[in-house]
């Protein structure tokens, strides 16, 4: 019986279909040594496997060698954006054209290691759709691990979301996955707080992070604290609701405050004096208001965007698809 039941595991095995989806960005040297690593890993579980590439428009050579790619193995399929869209679209572009059963979403730099790919896959065997990698001992920079734990802390408490920081976009999902997160067609790309919010049965499992293979990361201070504006303004209102109880806040502080005073005044004879006090008060309230007014706006401009109904991405070149010409 157990034979039989081993026989039927490996089978099923034999017929998963996984599609890879990574999005690309000025890594021409990891082009390589990404493709052995992936194809290596991968082939322990399955021959039946696709590898999509996402080429971002980096500037760099890496479409020229991802092309090379395409044309050796046609399993390596790959498209090219007409500007660079972000690698939060780069990612929704390869879940929209791939067809596994099972899709592994991971980054170009070799910091998420393809050989971790077949302990995921066994992971989600046990009835996960989605299965985190957690990375332990992240080969980061201290100010960019601060960050993005900093981040992920403020992120959870203004969406409600429970968000692993020190899970970056590397998993596997099943197809339902896919097909459920797919229709979501926001203009503001969060591809990790759409599965969290897709709610589908989620594990995780510690991973070995490795340093980068090549080159510099191009995630700059500033391109981090706008990503998580963004990340934020996309998945809650709950700082317009914040505004709202700050503003009743002060209100109250200020009536008790006059209570108090008039109570010196006509209780005391105590005169009310203190025109600095007011004067910062009024540059105080001030501030606040216009802070408050940005905010605002920046939920009007985002709405804005919304409602244009612009494409999330347009490809420019495309290779190894089956309907290409």
């Amino acid at each position: 019986m157990s034979s039989c039941l081993l026989a039927l595991d490996e089978r099923i095995i034999a017929m998963a279909h996984i599609s890879v989806v990574i999005p690309f960005y000025r890594a021409e040297d990891c082009v390589d040594e990404l493709y052995r690593r992936l194809k290596e890993s991968i082939e322990t579980i399955t021959e039946d496997f696709e590898i999509i590439l996402v080429e971002d428009c980096g500037g760099d050579r890496s479409w020229p060698k991802i092309e090379a790619l395409c044309q050796q193995d046609k399993r390596v399929k790959a498209v090219q954006f007409s500007r660079n869209f972000g690698q939060h679209y780069g990612i929704t572009a390869g879940l929209d054209l791939c067809d596994g059963d099972w899709v592994v979403v991971m980054d170009c730099d070799l910091q998420d290691r393809p050989e971790e790919i077949p302990r995921l896959y066994e992971k989600a065997q046990e009835g996960f759709d989605v299965v985190l990698a957690e990375r332990a001992d992240r080969q980061d920079r201290f100010l960019k691990i601060l960050t993005s734990r900093l981040f992920f802390r403020v992120f959870n408490f203004l969406s409600d979301l429970k968000y692993n920081g020190d899970v970056g976009n590397f998993r596997i999902i099943s197809r339902r996955v896919v097909d459920a997160i797919r229709p979501i067609r926001e203009q503001l790309r969060f591809f990790g707080g759409m599965v969290e919010w897709a709610g589908f049965p989620t594990t995780s499992i510690p991973v070995k992070h490795a340093a980068r293979f090549a080159g510099t990361s191009t995630y700059t201070l500033r391109k981090m604290l706008n990503l998580s504006l963004h990340f934020i303004v996309a998945y809650s209102d709950k700082p317009l609701r914040l505004s709202v109880y700050l503003g009743f806040l002060i209100s109250s502080l200020s009536f008790l405050i006059g209570g108090f005073y008039l109570v010196q005044k006509f209780v005391y004879g105590i005169p009310v004096e203190g025109w600095t006090s007011l004067i910062v008060s009024l540059y105080f309230l001030g501030g606040l208001i216009i802070a408050i007014l940005g905010l605002v706006g920046i939920y009007i401009g985002k709405i804005f965007d919304e409602v244009k109904k612009r494409p999330l991405y347009i490809i420019a070149e495309r290779r190894n698809f089956s309907d290409d010409t």
